[in-house]
């Protein structure tokens, strides 16, 4: 392993306060760890993920990552300590402040490989805004979902570049205004959970889906998600036909597109399967 590889591979060996990080092989796996206070945000939460993602995102190897919670809940959104504290900011402070997580999220969206989310417990306010930045969201039938903010005399802001694209704008406008608590049944509905499951089986969806991902070729992988999120919104112009153009050009040139079709034809195992690299 080379200098630098070894220097990316210390975030797995840093001392975190509010999350844990392991790495399984090509799987990462970052875990909220602050049961007692329902894995709430605060100042310190906030930094872990940024920097936990930031490293992650670096990681040439990697495939997948699953973000995970410790307890009872997902995520409750703004720890009320930390609440307190805002109490008493400035504009600049609270400016300052929300622009932290707004980082924190847009670090997490943007990691290159798939980010899944398990969701074991219920998803306040924050807590929803972090699951809908992932791109496979798991969730237990118990668990439920609420974007509280407006019963605080505040707004789902930061959060809700996020949250629109994953619940959708029309369902968006009825949460966001009435703040009511809604289901995973409902989520799922919706589309804010791709998959719902009984608790005792939330770990194996989830790693059924950590395993298709897997299976599919990394750099293949890597590109799709860039894809999603760069044609979701697009106008369909001739310059974005020509991108897309392009994308699958320089795709199927590429030595892993050579090899993904080669090994589909001759009806073999494909090298980075097999361990070979592609």
């Amino acid at each position: 392993m080379s200098q630098a590889m070894n220097a990316l591979e210390d975030i797995f060996r840093a001392s975190f306060e509010t999350i844990t990080l392991q790495r399984q092989g090509a799987v990462a796996r970052v875990t909220l760890a602050r049961p007692e206070l329902r894995n709430a945000f605060n100042e310190k939460a906030i930094a872990e993920l940024t920097e936990a993602f930031s490293a992650l995102a670096k990681l040439a190897d990697l495939r997948v990552v699953v973000l995970a919670a410790q307890g009872k809940a997902f995520c409750a959104g703004a720890d009320l300590n930390w609440m307190k504290a805002m109490a008493c900011y400035s504009w600049d402070d609270n400016h300052a402040d929300a622009a932290r997580l707004a980082h924190m999220l847009w670090t997490l969206y943007s990691c290159p490989v798939p980010v899944v989310a398990r969701v074991q417990g219920d998803a306040y306010a924050g807590g929803v805004g972090l699951l809908s930045a992932c791109d496979v969201v798991v969730a237990a039938d118990s668990a439920g979902f609420c974007l509280s903010e407006a019963k605080l005399g505040l707004l789902p802001a930061t959060i809700a570049p996020y949250v629109v694209r994953a619940l959708g704008a029309q369902a968006s406008r009825r949460y966001f205004v009435t703040a009511e608590r809604f289901s995973a049944a409902e989520a799922l509905r919706l589309g804010l959970v791709h998959e719902m499951a009984p608790a005792e089986a939330l770990d194996t969806r989830v790693e059924a889906l950590v395993t298709a991902i897997v299976a599919n070729g990394p750099a293949a992988v890597r590109a799709c998600k860039k894809l999603v999120q760069d044609v979701a919104h697009a106008p369909i112009t001739p310059e974005l036909r020509d991108d897309t153009a392009r994308r699958i050009a320089d795709i199927r040139a590429s030595d892993e597109g050579r090899e993904g079709v080669q090994s589909f034809l001759a009806r073999r195992v494909p090298a980075w399967l097999a361990g070979e690299g592609a």
